[in-house]
């Protein structure tokens, strides 16, 4: 669908893409260490796009509020380009099985755009049949599977259908996202690593999951199990988010968070995503990008170019369509 701006929100827009540029490049210098040191090129492994203007409609359309029904690649490198990201992993924001194809066709007409992550349920009769359709295409990277659409993956984690589901997403090179955290989503992600030790697993916004002090000894737990699973990826995404009806940007509200994450998980083993557009419900994608180059900016950059480009061509082995985008020989 093609969208027009009046020319005051063109204006605007213009305005609001210099200021954004210009911190990007003040925390870009930050991470090479140098003023003319180039910038660590970003790859976003977590944005969502639909159409809710569609006859038919979309399942989600956005956290609502000033967010638009309607998330596509070229709205998305508007904001994304000036804060240096350079590509995107489009996940999975519909359960109907004719969405993969959708999303896939979308991201064809855009190179911003590098891989796709669909919606297949391994114990359905049918998975195999529509696994071997989707990853023809080189951009189909995997699946999603979590706490959301009504799935349960810790229940899931017990049915053998399920599990040789998985081990043929293995097989085809294929990661699995999961979906909303807690602490039985991890367990459920420790027993099926367990049973299919070669899958990639990538555990979304974990950042976001507050352990009250009750499940403190079981979140402790999962994430000392988790630490030994070395095909268990985490993105720190959605560090930003909802806290006792608080939002802080300020990253030393978030600080020990991350670093106890970085602790377990160490500098191979983490990635980002910024949720956008879901995340407008909390706040904006340049304050997303800001937060976790600020707390990069203290490490080398040898480990910046780790979390934010390299550990996720390792994990989803991306497809390269842009020059500007990197690759894993560089």
């Amino acid at each position: 669908m093609n969208q027009t701006e009046s020319s005051g929100d063109a204006d605007n827009l213009s305005r609001r893409t210099f200021v954004i540029g210009t911190a990007a490049v003040t925390a870009s210098q930050a991470l090479g260490g140098t003023n003319d040191a180039a910038p660590v090129p970003i790859i976003d492994t977590h944005i969502h796009l639909f159409d809710a203007t569609r006859p038919q409609g979309a399942p989600y359309a956005g956290p609502g509020g000033d967010s638009p029904t309607v998330s596509l690649p070229s709205r998305y490198r508007k904001l994304a380009a000036p804060l240096g990201i350079v590509g995107a992993v489009k996940v999975e924001a519909s359960p109907w099985i004719e969405d993969n194809l959708w999303a896939l066709q979308i991201a064809e007409r855009d190179p911003m755009i590098v891989g796709v992550i669909g919606n297949l349920r391994p114990e359905k009769p049918d998975f195999v049949e529509y696994l071997e359709r989707h990853r023809l295409n080189p951009l189909f990277r995997g699946i999603r599977y979590g706490n959301l659409w009504g799935y349960d993956l810790a229940k899931q984690a017990a049915n053998p259908v399920f599990i040789e589901g998985l081990k043929r997403l293995a097989d085809a090179d294929l990661v699995l996202d999961s979906a909303n955290p807690n602490i039985e989503l991890l367990q459920g992600i420790i027993r099926v690593s367990d049973q299919v030790p070669e899958l990639r697993i990538v555990i979304d916004h974990l950042p976001a999951m507050e352990p009250t002090a009750a499940s403190r000894a079981a979140y402790d737990s999962a994430l000392a199990e988790l630490k030994q699973r070395t095909n268990v990826y985490v993105k720190l995404s959605t560090v930003i988010h909802r806290v006792d009806g608080h939002i802080s940007t300020d990253l030393n509200s978030h600080r020990d968070r991350l670093d106890e994450l970085m602790e377990v998980l160490g500098e191979d083993r983490v990635i980002f995503g910024s949720d956008w557009p879901n995340s407008d419900g909390v706040t904006s994608l340049d304050k997303i990008v800001n937060i976790v180059r600020e707390y990069f900016a203290t490490r080398s950059r040898r480990v910046a170019e780790k979390y934010f480009w390299r550990n996720s061509a390792k994990v989803y082995k991306w497809v390269q369509r842009a020059d500007n985008q990197p690759t894993a020989s560089v």
